[in-house]
Parts: structure tokens; C-alpha cells; sequence
């Protein structure tokens, strides 16, 4: 039976305009007016990153493997990410609620501080990559329009550019982002398409089908890598789920989830892997990973390419620092919620600037970053999803006011403000995931282990959080059981 959240007592608006202004409170049953439908365009714009071309040629060049072999990883890693994704994006039509609030349910109103703090940080991650690969986009059309070549001037001024764009349309909320989401899908589509057709025209196919099958480990773990992007977005699933009415269907909510995501992650990887065949140093794009399509595309198709890519990436970042705005107040930021995203913006402006001014591996820092990524979300990701399942039994699964109750009389309390039992599971699980990793400047006790070796250790987190919070004694909220 599904749930009713109840409505927010703090005088939030009962009619959304163009600019949302609800922040972390619950969405009451009769705004919800969201279609599952719109779930669609919003994960293809999540996927719109000239990024997964050169993973995907990493996985060609780095891990050696062939054509049949980079469209497994890429369909696989689509599946496994963007599955978790959809299946608790569930819990925001549950609770009306983004992930960051509802959270709180799962490890207390002070425990959800600790997997929070980690989330948010990140965020400043992964919002970071994503500024500073648009600027390059920018620096890169510029080169091939006007050839106005790069330097720390223009540097500044483009990562700035980028941000503020990224800042504003985040700001809007909800709405705005499901219009540029569709509108970018169609346009990306098309000159994905028009590069598609060039490629085949142009790539040497033979010396493509030709090459040799890498081995079964690193496929498994390029796999992880494709991943690890995708299970960045799995605690912000239920963000955009939560305009969703109750009787909007899990199955579909999953399945357009994944769909939305594959239709852009698996042809740019692959596509990625196929230009590889052409141009091996496109695995190895240490300081500006956009260059290459200046010397891969004629300059009418590179152009309008990196230009609709941008646009991807701008709506990739917005929906990030979208989430981000609410991982902030949730955090106890006193800000609206378009306000909070000014935080994002700031820390990814100067993390930015220090990427493109100072550091000079950033492909190398790139895949360092997904692979404690996924490990860090992992760890939230089992307990979560163990405290859903168990939550899927009840006639109401999340209260509304008690989710925005961070004193004593919530019933999300626990014990001090701590499920002690989702705590110990996180941390535990964190622990066994980061000494089974291994990264450019760490590497793990466990690292050398079978499941080290084969960038397992994200699997290996979630199997670990959920199997210590699913045995350790079922948490008691305050009020009656099964309310």
C-alpha cells in the first residue's frame, strides 16, 4: 500500500511556478504532478559528457579490450548503476522527499550528518570534473572557430562563465530542468547521430573488429569505471522522483531510469572506443580531454558537437548542484535552497581553477575521483537500500514532519540521534571498501586481493553495508511500529 507523507507545516507553497523555491521539506500529495515520463530526459542530460569518449577509449587503449567487450562494459555498467539509481529513486515518491532528507529516516536526524558530509564533499568532486571539462569545451570551440588559443586569462573567464550558466539554471529548479533536459536530448541526439555516421565512414573498421579480446579481469574492472559515474547519482535519485505521485509505478520509475541513461552511455563509450582504433592517444588526454575532437571531427561537425556537449554538460552540473542545494540545507545550512547552491559553485570555481591552472594529469585525477566515488556513495547505498526494503512493508514509510524534526521528539531520533545500527554498518563498510582500493596516490592493504585487483571494491562496499545493517537488530522509530 503506498504511503501518504503528510503535508509541510512551514507554510511552503501550495503552486509551482516556473522557479522553484521549495527546499528540503516533503512534497504534499496534492502538488504531486510529476510524470514518470520525465524521468527520461533528465537521465540522458546526466549522461551528455564528451568524458565518456575518452573512457571509453580508455578501455580500448588501458584495458585492451575490443569492440564486443567495451559495449558489455558499457551496457553492463549501465544496468547495474542506473538500475540502483531508479530502484531508490522509488523512496522519493514514497516520502515525497529528496534523498538527503530522507536519509535521515535511515541513519538518524544527527547520524545522517556523517554519510552527508561525505556525499556533499563529493559533490564538490564531481561538480569540479564537470566545470572544468566544460571549460575545455569552450577553450576547444574557440580554438577551432577563431583560433584563439588558451591561456590563464581566457582560463578564468570560461571556468567562470561556465559556473555562473551552471549556477543559474540549478537555481531555477525542477522545471527549468526538465525543459532544457528535453531540448538538450533532442539536439545532442542528432549531431550523436551525424558523428556516428561520420565515424563510420571515416574508421578503419577492419583494424576495429580485428583487435584481440583483453582479459576477463579488466573488463570486470572497466565495468566498475563505467559504473562509478552512475552510482554517483544513486542518492540523488529520489530528488527528482519526489513530484511523483504514489501511484506512479516502481517498475517504470526503474526502467526509464535506466533506459533515459543507457541511450547515451553505451554509444559514447563505444563510440569513444571506436575513434581509439583512429587515434590511440585519445586514452591519454592528460591536460585538455575536448582537444581531440578538433583533430578527430571536421571543424562543421566538431563545433556544433562540443557545442550541444556543453549544453550536456552545463544541465549536468545543474542537476548535481540541484541536489547538492538539499544535501546543504540538509546539512543545517540556513539558505533557501537556490541560495545553497552557491556553496557548490564557489568550492567547484576554486577546485576548478586548480585543475586547469595547476594540475596537469586530469584524466589520471579524473578516474582517482570516480573510483572513490563510487566507493564512498557505496557504502550509503547498502544501508539505504536495506532500510527501503524494509520500509516497502510498512502502510506509511516516511512522515513528513518528523523528517524535518531534528530535536528529541522525532521519531527518527534513535539514540542521541543516531541508528547506531546504520552507523556502525556505513563505517564498517567504508573501511573494507577503501583498503580494497587502489588509486594514483592510495592503495590499500586489500588492493592485491581478487577483488581488489579487478575494481571490485564498490561491489564489495554494498554487499558489506547491507549484510551488517540487514543482520545486525532492526532499528525501533519512537511512536508506534508500522505507522
Amino acid at each position: 500500500m503506498s504511503t501518504t507523507a503528510q503535508p509541510s507545516t512551514d507554510g511552503a507553497p501550495t503552486r509551482e511556478s516556473t522557479l522553484e523555491v521549495r527546499g528540503i521539506e516533503p512534497v504534499p500529495d496534492h502538488e504531486r504532478h510529476g510524470q514518470v515520463r520525465e524521468l527520461f530526459p533528465t537521465w540522458v542530460a546526466a549522461n551528455i559528457s564528451v568524458l565518456l569518449l575518452t573512457m571509453g577509449a580508455a578501455l580500448a587503449v588501458n584495458n585492451g579490450l575490443n569492440f564486443w567487450q567495451i559495449l558489455i562494459c558499457a551496457a553492463v555498467a549501465s544496468v547495474i548503476a542506473f538500475g540502483m539509481v531508479g530502484v531508490l529513486s522509488v523512496s522519493g515518491k514514497w516520502g515525497g522527499a529528496p534523498g538527503a532528507l530522507l536519509s535521515r529516516a535511515t541513519f538518524g536526524v544527527r547520524g545522517n550528518y556523517f554519510p552527508g558530509a561525505i556525499l556533499w564533499v563529493a559533490r564538490f568532486g564531481w561538480e569540479t570534473i564537470n566545470a572544468v571539462t566544460g571549460a575545455y569545451a569552450i577553450l576547444t570551440i574557440l580554438d577551432l572557430l577563431f583560433d584563439v588559443k588558451s591561456n590563464n586569462v581566457l582560463i578564468v573567464v570560461t571556468l567562470l562563465a561556465f559556473v555562473a550558466v551552471t549556477f543559474l539554471v540549478s537555481g531555477m529548479g525542477r522545471k527549468v530542468l526538465n525543459i532544457c533536459n528535453k531540448w538538450s536530448t533532442y539536439l545532442f541526439g542528432l549531431f550523436s547521430v551525424l558523428v556516428l555516421i561520420y565515424l563510420i565512414a571515416n574508421v578503419d573498421w577492419s583494424s576495429v573488429f580485428d583487435k584481440k579480446p583483453g582479459s576477463i579481469a579488466l573488463l570486470i574492472a572497466g565495468i566498475g569505471t563505467i559504473a562509478a559515474g552512475g552510482i554517483s547519482w544513486v542518492p540523488t535519485g529520489p530528488d527528482f522522483a519526489r513530484y511523483l505521485p504514489h501511484s506512479a509505478s516502481g517498475r517504470k520509475i526503474v526502467s526509464t531510469t535506466v533506459s533515459g541513461a543507457a541511450l547515451v552511455l553505451v554509444p559514447m563509450v563505444l563510440m569513444g572506443g571506436v575513434m581509439a582504433a583512429s587515434n590511440p592517444k585519445l586514452a591519454s588526454q592528460n591536460t585538455d580531454p575536448m582537444s581531440f575532437l578538433g583533430g578527430m571531427l571536421p571543424t562543421w561537425l566538431a563545433v556544433p558537437y562540443l557545442i550541444t556537449a556543453l549544453v550536456g554538460m552545463l544541465l549536468i552540473n545543474s542537476l548535481s548542484m540541484y541536489s547538492a542545494g538539499f544535501t546543504a540545507q540538509t546539512m543545517g545550512v540556513k539558505l533557501p535552497r537556490a541560495m545553497a547552491v552557491s556553496i557548490n559553485a564557489a568550492i567547484s570555481l576554486i577546485g576548478g581553477l586548480f585543475m586547469m591552472l595547476v594540475a596537469k594529469d586530469f584524466i589520471g585525477q579524473f578516474i582517482t575521483f570516480l573510483t572513490l566515488l563510487a566507493v564512498s556513495f557505496s557504502a550509503w547505498i547498502g544501508v539505504y537500500g536495506v532500510d527501503m526494503a524494509r520500509r516497502s512493508r510498512r502502510t506509511v514509510r516516511y512522515h513528513a514532519e518528523d523528517l524535518m524534526n531534528t530535536s528529541r521528539t522525532s521519531r527518527y531520533w534513535y539514540t542521541g540521534g543516531f541508528c547506531w545500527q546504520a552507523m556502525a554498518a556505513w563505517a564498517a563498510a567504508l573501511a573494507v571498501g577503501l583498503c580494497l582500493t587502489k588509486v594514483q596516490w592510495f592503495t590499500g592493504p586489500l588492493a592485491t586481493t581478487w577483488v581488489g585487483r579487478h575494481g571490485l571494491g564498490w561491489a564489495a562496499t554494498i554487499a558489506v553495508s547491507a549484510t551488517l545493517f540487514a543482520l545486525l537488530p532492526t532499528p525501533r522509530e519512537a511512536g508506534r511500529e508500522g505507522l
